[in-house]
């Protein structure tokens, strides 16, 4: 206890001398077993069996175990997930998918209001690439209609390849896309349809996922707002125009300047994300905002959130950028296809479960085989979900396809299995789980571990990091191995060490599955080997 020096400072005495004082005090608590002063004047207290089995069965009664809610709930804007339409989800979108939604559960378990906005790309230059590209192979527009989302990326995928080449198919797509964005009632017939098509095919991804969307709204929805913002920071003296364009300058004017309005009369990147801080806060009354996006935007986002601030968009709302590093192959680049190409997170998906199926037999006594399929589907997106949420969100990690769905080792099968082998011993146990007693080392090990998960979790809300719960879960996982090779249960004769044990097991079993469910895992009730 480093107060015991502030106390001998403040009264001139020995630290120590003040130690001692204090541990005579101390050892009459009957809580504490032993009380002991080392060095100069520290204070080491060991707490008693007795208390410690007391407070795993206050936790065991608790429905949330423990974990406090927060002092301060406020209303928190999630924004996670950014995919584009008319594109295919790939394996960048995994992360702000997997890590958002952790996030997201983090905080509604904390007792925050939160409400998720996936913000879709559905406004920009792709459009114009899309429609142009119809145009090119149709004639008109009037076909669009029939159109669905394989067709649809296609026509992106030739368009793309064809504006690289030719400037002018370039220049094309952009005029379409000043056109819609003026309100051209064909092309916004024709994006309408677009739109609808991609975001149905965007949610049965994140539906995969079990990733959640409160709002599905878009650039689009922002549109509006942008003129308004531009208009403001007019009035306010903020913007500039420079070379024909509509800027504001940041205080360190090391960094680019933020653009409101192009040369060419068209809205800025930064400016929808600006608008849409805006609305957050006049429309859903937001008191914090944050973003789950690949970190190489955090230059985008300190620009948008310092012009916010200086336009006074979104007073004391509290902004954060939570910036995730790449999924890379075992080169250390980002993951490709075998041909080089970008992994579509549907196919990075299959390859999972595939690899998952090998180590599940085809048939088992007692279970069909859409129970297997079922099993083998939560294995593969908990092992994809924890290969992620067990690295530092701003790190980048190698995808490794082979070790990552293993029933042993730091992964998540390891956990699902942990879990299906306390269940396995809850419905076999002739007992019920009974007041908690400490008789050994392993016991008082896994129940001082326990008793970590209110600050476990505390900590993981504070720093939006969901590792700090993966990594917690994994140590958890492995005391309770040590506690149950050297604390029988089934086989124990005594009929109150037993109850207890399994108590103690019941309330691990309980705590990884609220784990496995704050980041977004499922939990097999069982677990099949071949």
């Amino acid at each position: 206890m480093q107060w015991c020096f502030a106390l001998a400072k403040s009264a001139k005495k020995n630290p120590r001398e003040i130690a001692s004082q204090i541990a005579s005090e101390l050892e009459k608590d009957a809580d504490l077993s032993k009380v002991s002063v080392d060095g100069p004047g520290f204070i080491n207290i060991t707490l008693s069996d007795d208390f410690i089995a007391q407070n795993m069965d206050v936790i065991a009664n608790d429905e949330r175990f423990g974990v406090a809610k927060t002092a301060n709930p406020h209303k928190i804007v999630m924004d996670f997930g950014g995919p584009n339409v008319a594109k295919a989800l790939h394996v960048g979108h995994l992360r702000s998918a997997v890590i958002g939604e952790a996030v997201r559960r983090i905080e509604l378990f904390a007792g925050h209001d939160v409400i998720s906005d996936v913000h879709l790309g559905d406004w920009g230059t792709q459009m114009g690439m899309i429609f142009s590209e119809i145009i090119l192979q149709d004639g008109d527009l009037s076909k669009t209609q029939t159109y669905n989302i394989e067709e649809i990326s296609a026509f992106y995928k030739k368009a793309n390849i064809r504006c690289k080449e030719d400037e002018s198919a370039k220049e094309k797509a952009r005029q379409i896309t000043a056109e819609l964005q003026n309100g051209n009632p064909e092309y916004y017939k024709a994006w309408q349809h677009v739109r609808q098509e991609s975001v149905n095919a965007i949610k049965q991804n994140y539906q995969v996922l079990d990733a959640n969307f409160d709002l599905w709204l878009g650039e689009s929805d922002a549109h509006q707002t942008c003129g308004e913002v531009v208009k403001l920071a007019k009035e306010q003296g903020i913007s500039e125009v420079d070379a024909g364009a509509t800027i504001v300058r940041l205080a360190d004017e090391s960094k680019p300047p933020v653009i409101l309005v192009k040369s060419d009369g068209g809205f800025g990147y930064q400016l929808t994300d600006i608008a849409t801080i805006k609305m957050r806060y006049d429309d859903l009354q937001a008191q914090e905002i944050i973003y789950v996006v690949d970190k190489r935007q955090s230059l985008h986002f300190e620009q948008v959130f310092e012009v916010a601030e200086k336009l006074g968009l979104a007073p004391n709302v509290k902004f954060k950028h939570i910036g995730f590093g790449t999924v890379n192959g075992a080169d250390g680049k980002p993951f490709k296809t075998r041909d080089g190409g970008v992994m579509n997170l549907e196919d990075l998906i299959k390859l999972s479960l595939d690899k998952v199926k090998e180590s599940l037999p085809e048939t088992a006594e007692g279970y069909s085989s859409e129970d297997i399929t079922k099993m083998a589907e939560q294995i593969a997106i908990g092992a994809i979900k924890f290969q992620d949420l067990k690295n530092n969100t701003a790190s980048g990690y190698i995808f490794e396809l082979d070790d990552f769905a293993k029933f042993e080792g730091k992964t998540g099968p390891y956990i699902q299995y942990a879990i299906a082998r306390i269940n396995s011993i809850l419905r076999k146990s002739e007992i019920s789980p009974d007041k908690v007693i400490i008789t050994n080392k392993e016991e008082r090990d896994l129940a001082l571990k326990i008793a970590q998960l209110n600050a476990v979790i505390s900590r993981a809300e504070a720093e939006k990091e969901p590792s700090v719960i993966s990594e917690y879960t994994y140590n958890l996982a492995q005391v309770f191995s040590s506690f149950y090779n050297a604390s029988p249960i089934m086989s124990e004769t005594d009929k109150a060490k037993s109850a207890s044990r399994l108590r103690l097991a019941k309330l691990v079993r309980d705590i990884l599955k609220l784990n496995l469910y704050l980041m977004g895992i499922e939990a097999p009730e069982a677990m099949l080997k071949k």
